[in-house]
């Protein structure tokens, strides 16, 4: 699938840096593009749509994880099969502060859950998925731990 066929937008980040009450971070993906393949990919073998816990989030970084212009790849995987299920870019600062927010909340709302993902098919919501865990690799492949969001007990 096309990287262009989908749009991110971020939702509830801003109370970290505003002082505000915390509210669960969330990224809401729209897809614009063939429905039946998005479906497809986001189904497992009994046709049922994937749950939270056989889904990845991750980012993929293009360039140095300091350097202010650097992009990265967004994508959500099939935990089991290891398959993208989609992918766009991003600004990596963009998707960084959306980490730290994600961290921020656990720790201010004691919460397993960190964040929240909303995949839309032409702005219908199609899946949620409560989310604890996002990976960030460089460029080469390499974990980044420092910058990822890990539940304390997790081990990779």
């Amino acid at each position: 699938m096309r990287r262009d066929y989908f749009t991110l937008d971020v939702r509830g980040i801003d109370w970290v840096e505003e002082g505000g009450a915390p509210t669960t971070p969330t990224v809401v993906i729209d897809f614009e593009g063939p429905a039946d393949e998005l479906e497809a990919r986001l189904s497992a073998s009994d046709d049922e749509l994937l749950s939270a816990a056989q889904t990845d989030v991750a980012l993929r970084l293009q360039g140095a994880v300091d350097d202010a212009g650097t992009t990265g790849v967004v994508s959500v995987t099939n935990r089991l099969t290891g398959d993208f299920v989609l992918e766009l870019n991003e600004e990596a600062g963009d998707v960084l502060r959306f980490i730290r927010a994600a961290r921020a909340y656990g720790k201010e709302a004691d919460s397993e859950e960190r964040y929240r993902v909303i995949i839309r098919i032409d702005g219908e919501e199609l899946v949620t998925y409560e989310k604890s865990t996002f990976l960030v690799y460089d460029r080469e492949g390499h974990l980044l731990r420092q910058h990822s969001l890990i539940p304390s007990g997790v081990e990779l």
